[in-house]
């Protein structure tokens, strides 16, 4: 009977593609310990993303590959997840409380960002991380509806504010702050401030995720938010009908000019599925969210299907992840959120936190 070494069973892990990652297990960082004893192997593999539902498919999957090893005896296999806070703008430091920040962005209104938006942070929060969302929308607030919240949040010393919960997930948004009949005759500078406040005096609470829904567009709003929230990735939404595209691409362009790197797209209402018998059709168009993603060589996190219930269910204040959640498109979310957590965590993580502030003092 062959004898075996760590280099043999680690060859073995790098034939392993993370279809999360879509890269190998040990080129991914993620392939913490590799223990030989005689014959007997044991692998401890460690996650940078959530992946509650992931995570029993992936040792089952592991422990089978180990097992074809020639002379292999007993085989274990443990999977950990270990969130870590990601490198934001050089001119920018990580929010406290806040481990991650991703933009949700769209070109132009009515694609469904906001639906995404919720579905993914809900998503996140059933794959096992802890999740906030700041609904930066200020003059169509819609995050409260979706999430079935209203009323003030709490203040316990009158200078910063609770964030509210629904479904697990920590949430602030204009939408409480002010009463939803009244408009917001704001201009560009008043927003940028608001926003910055419900940023920074939310008492977020250790999240690992937090999801901001920015308003539609690459106007001066957009820009200054990209400029001076510490955002770890961006990720847009869009349909696959030409004229979205056409401004997702400005939405993509105005994060690499302000050097926020692009987890992939959503390609949200690709294909209606009839209720009644079942007949797709691809309403917007068909394959334009790939093209773009192909062109532009970011990934296509994943398409969404035109679907009256994720509608119905966002309307109700019970977004498709919590209502319905072994359905087709909450399943869809789910993957798309740990595809864009797992994009995340190859990108450069944050030291700030290891160095000393230095002060200089006159004495």
């Amino acid at each position: 009977m062959a004898s075996l070494d760590k280099t043999t069973v680690e060859n073995l892990l790098k034939t392993f593609i993370d279809p999360n990652v879509e890269t190998d297990l040990v080129s991914a960082k993620s392939v913490k310990k590799i223990n030989v004893d005689g014959n007997d192997v044991s692998v401890t593999v460690e996650l940078g993303y959530p992946a509650k539902s992931y995570v029993g498919e992936l040792k089952a999957r592991l422990e089978e590959k180990l097992k074809t090893l020639d002379g292999v005896g007993n085989v274990n296999v443990e999977v950990s997840i270990n969130i870590v806070s990601h490198a934001v703008q050089k001119t920018l430091k990580p929010l406290h409380g806040v481990k991650n920040i991703i933009a949700v962005a769209s070109g132009k209104g009515g694609v469904g960002k906001s639906t995404t938006s919720v579905n993914l942070a809900l998503a996140l929060a059933a794959e096992g991380a802890t999740v906030g969302i700041l609904d930066a929308d200020i003059y169509g607030p819609s995050i409260p509806t979706m999430l079935g919240l209203s009323g003030q949040p709490v203040s316990e010393d009158g200078k910063t504010m609770q964030p509210k919960v629904s479904f697990g997930v920590q949430t602030i948004s204009i939408g409480y702050l002010v009463d939803p009949d009244q408009p917001m005759i704001w201009r560009g500078p008043m927003v940028t401030g608001a926003l910055q406040q419900l940023l920074t005096q939310t008492q977020w609470q250790d999240v690992d995720y937090l999801i901001i829904d920015l308003p539609p567009g690459t106007g001066d709003i957009q820009l200054s938010l990209a400029q001076q929230i510490p955002v770890s990735g961006a990720v847009i939404v869009t349909t696959p009908q030409d004229i979205a595209l056409i401004d997702a691409q400005r939405g993509l362009g105005m994060f690499e000019k302000v050097n926020v790197p692009i987890l992939g797209l959503v390609e949200n209402m690709s294909i209606h599925i009839c209720s009644n018998c079942g007949h797709e059709e691809a309403i917007f168009g068909q394959g334009g969210g790939l093209a773009m993603a192909t062109k532009n060589k970011v990934d296509l996190l994943g398409s969404l299907p035109l679907d009256i219930h994720i509608r119905e269910f966002a309307d109700s204040g019970r977004p498709t992840v919590v209502a319905d959640p072994d359905g087709r498109p909450a399943q869809i979310y789910k993957a798309i959120a740990r595809k864009m957590a797992a994009k995340l965590a190859l990108r450069a993580k944050d030291f700030s936190g290891r160095f000393p502030n230095i002060v200089i003092q006159n004495t």
